[in-house]
């Protein structure tokens, strides 16, 4: 039976992930801070394990306890937007953290390292993206991404760690935090709707993205140490079609079985177009069925309908104010965990 590590399985991709590789025989091992999760994502029969991958000291003594034949890292905050404003924040989560993770694999001998990256790498004016362009990230996000996955090639070409990048976009689907008002738009969709407010967008929603349902991403990460073909390469992964702000809000309404009502707020510094190429992805894993825009945001509908609506999170320690939109402007505390090691 392999023994994996799964980071931010408590959050929404972590947990769908972690349910497959349990389905699959895995000894599932979930970190998460709990920052942007929540406990009850973690699927039955995985330990669960309350910190963050920025404290090394925690990070080592779970490899040395676990043995982990394969880390899957999915603990990110994931806010393209927003990162801007919080470079420190940004760079010590999805940087520092995935250093930790990449010494800990190298200095364990773990098999393979398996990454979730972004389409943020790319920026903008490269639609349809494919794997074989240059990467010119527009966010520090994106660069942090864009960062980790130097790390894991030069990582492989030193110490011969082998890993696997998937850069998924839009991703949306059960599980996800739909309280948090700076990433995941179909989230917030829901999250304003169930609330009785108007679903808010930036600029005039002629924005396009192609929108992707969680079943459509979370099998091929998981089945991916499975495939020699997949090793040491990038992949995108997710939906096809791509459609614009201003569409979805009216399916996601639809959905949700309420009038449409939207309210449109000034334009945020984004990228306009982004939607990416995946024929490396079905070479290598084989052709797949992808879930229908309507469908995928009818399923998580009900979801969101039997769980009700969240209270929005507000981010506090806002590092630079300076061209910050001004929704989000409002400072509170969002909460950070570091603990020591404990299971459950």
């Amino acid at each position: 039976m392999p023994t994996s590590l799964v980071t931010g399985g408590a959050g929404f991709m972590g947990s769908h992930i972690a349910a497959h590789l349990s389905k699959a025989g895995h000894k599932v091992i979930v970190l998460d801070d709990l920052s942007g999760g929540f406990k009850e994502n973690v699927p039955a029969g995985a330990t669960f394990i309350q910190g963050s991958v920025e404290d090394h000291l925690l990070i080592d003594q779970l490899f040395e306890k676990y043995s982990f034949d394969y880390v899957y890292h999915l603990a990110a905050y994931a806010a393209e937007g927003l990162s801007h404003f919080i470079k420190r924040f940004n760079y010590a989560n999805n940087l520092i953290g995935s250093v930790n993770l990449i010494n800990a694999s190298v200095n364990y001998n773990i098999k393979q390292l398996i990454f979730t990256s972004s389409i943020a790498v790319y920026g903008g004016g490269q639609s349809p993206m494919s794997e074989e362009m240059l990467p010119i990230p527009e966010d520090s996000y994106g660069i942090a991404k864009l960062a980790v996955e130097y790390e894991l090639r030069v990582s492989h070409e030193m110490f011969g760690l082998d890993y696997v990048i998937f850069r998924p976009h839009n991703v949306y689907g059960e599980n996800q935090n739909i309280g948090d008002r700076y990433r995941n738009v179909v989230g917030i969709f829901m999250n304003q709707l169930l609330r009785g407010e108007p679903m808010t967008i930036f600029g005039d929603g002629t924005q396009q993205r192609a929108f992707t349902h969680i079943d459509d991403v979370a099998p091929i990460i998981a089945e991916s140490v499975n495939l020699p073909a997949a090793r040491n390469q990038i992949f995108n992964v997710g939906a096809d079609q791509p459609y614009t702000v201003n569409e979805l809000a009216r399916v996601v309404a639809e959905a949700m079985e309420v009038p449409m009502r939207v309210t449109y707020l000034d334009p945020r510094n984004e990228v306009k177009i982004a939607f990416s190429d995946h024929s490396k992805a079905e070479r290598v894993f084989g052709v797949r069925k992808k879930t229908p825009l309507s469908d995928g945001i009818r399923q998580m509908a009900e979801w969101v309908k039997k769980h009700g609506a969240r209270e929005s999170s507000v981010f506090e320690n806002i590092e630079v104010t300076k061209n910050m939109p001004a929704s989000w402007t409002r400072v509170a505390r969002g909460p950070r965990f570091r603990t020591t090691l404990s299971t459950s």
